[in-house]
């Protein structure tokens, strides 16, 4: 009843409205009471029929409202209707809503039928909570792979990156975290995902069980900037939905970049400045706004958070990469040459880093972690040479151990798409690695 008051609260009394006045692009300029609207504010546009397109007040120009439509502009013309909402922009979420697909506007588009309304309206574009307010990273969390468990141990309410280039495999390992991850609800936005790929993902890589626990956000790449937008707002709105009834959330997004390239979209058609790779100041303006809405929570709750970034061809310095990994507690690296010989997850550890660790890994085997990576390194610095067959055996103790542990050391690193390692069995299997060859001495 309180969720339905509130409903009836928020009905418009009054219709105000103006009219279109010239289409450019994206954008619809809007002319009358524009004392009435304000940046943000929801517009709907009436273009006769049962047609009616929502748009977002995005700027002002002389005396016209700029601004940019939720959907498709066909059938706009001079003088339609524009009708003024006087509702928030917030989306109302309930315990009902795990299992269910939704748009960004937060309407369910799996044929299982409408979503009940929860009482308590969360903010699409909320604050995060204050920093002086936040609890504290919680415990190690077990994320089910194996490379990430050892030698990039994650905790509770950590927001970790996944830096990679276009088929590299970021997709295939966010559907490993999302059925492995020990978390009471996962939230997972697909913001600019490939259409064809949305039913892949929901039935071979997160599957039933995994979508009973889940709620699924998607904004597919052919829907306007707005909704593609909107998505990586209405993900992280659910996910404080579920921190603020104290449950431990897993939030995965895929991608970041895409929600940049949507906000440069709107940015430059509302005639912002281009930057650094045509991105305009807002993109970095807004991505620290959407990040730090993940993490601990004033309560008990929390929001671990992976976001998936996608570098432009495979530069992990271009702008985007650089300002989210600034962001962040750590980056997950995924690198094309990995993939290519066959290991995947194609992680390359020595690139990656946790900003919990050392504290977050078992302090009895962080000793053996730390020799792992040194191993790792060693090999990494004379790998030309080896492979030329430059080196010679015996030129080097150091360098003759990283060769002797390389192959081991990448089958500990490789794992198939349905296997589940522990945090327990990734520091074991690395022990065993690695004092193997201390009885082989």
């Amino acid at each position: 009843m309180k969720a339905l008051a509130q409903q009836i609260a928020d009905i418009d009394g009054v219709n105000i409205y103006g009219r279109v006045v010239g289409v450019r692009g994206l954008m619809v300029e809007i002319a009358g009471p524009i004392h009435a609207m304000s940046v943000g504010s929801r517009i709907v546009i009436e273009t006769g029929g049962d047609r009616f397109i929502p748009c977002e007040v995005i700027g002002f120009s002389g005396n016209n409202a700029v601004v940019m439509p939720f959907a498709g502009l066909d059938g706009v013309r001079r003088g339609c209707r524009a009708v003024i909402a006087n509702a928030a922009s917030q989306v109302r979420p309930a315990p009902s809503w795990l299992g269910r697909v939704i748009n960004a506007m937060g309407e369910p588009i799996d044929g299982k039928g409408p979503l009940v309304q929860g009482p308590s309206p969360m903010p699409f574009r909320n604050s995060p909570p204050p920093a002086h307010s936040r609890k504290r990273v919680g415990k190690p969390l077990d994320l089910g792979v194996r490379s990430l468990n050892t030698f990039l141990t994650c905790c509770s309410g950590q927001r970790m990156g996944i830096f990679a280039g276009s088929g590299v495999g970021k997709s295939v390992l966010l559907s490993m975290l999302a059925r492995n991850v020990a978390a009471d609800i996962t939230v997972i936005g697909l913001v600019g995902e490939r259409g064809r790929e949305v039913q892949e993902f929901l039935q071979d890589d997160l599957g039933d069980k995994g979508l009973a626990r889940s709620v699924v956000v998607v904004a597919t790449s052919d829907e306007p900037a707005l909704m593609r937008r909107q998505a990586a707002y209405l993900t992280l709105a659910i996910a404080e939905y579920f921190r603020d009834e104290n449950k431990s959330v897993l939030c995965l997004m895929d991608s970041v970049t895409r929600f940049a390239m949507a906000q440069r979209e709107i940015g430059l058609s509302a005639g912002e400045p281009p930057t650094a790779k045509g991105y305009t100041p807002t993109v970095f303006t807004e991505l620290p706004k959407l990040l730090e809405r993940a993490g601990p929570g004033v309560g008990v709750g929390s929001i671990t958070a992976i976001f998936t970034v996608l570098v432009d061809g495979d530069d992990h310095n271009e702008p985007i990469a650089d300002a989210v990994r600034g962001i962040l507690d750590g980056h997950i690296v995924m690198e094309r040459a990995i993939a290519e010989r066959g290991r995947f997850p194609a992680i390359n550890i020595l690139k990656s880093v946790s900003r919990t660790m050392p504290k977050s890994a078992d302090p009895a085997f962080l000793p053996t972690i730390m020799r792992g990576r040194r191993v790792m390194a060693t090999y990494a610095d004379m790998e030309e040479l080896i492979r030329l067959g430059a080196y010679r055996a015996g030129s080097s103790p150091e360098v003759d151990e990283a060769i002797r542990l390389h192959e081991p050391l990448e089958g500990f690193l490789r794992q198939a798409k349905d296997e589940v390692a522990t945090l327990n069995d990734g520091y074991r299997g690395l022990e065993k690695i690695l004092g193997s060859l201390e009885t082989e001495r």
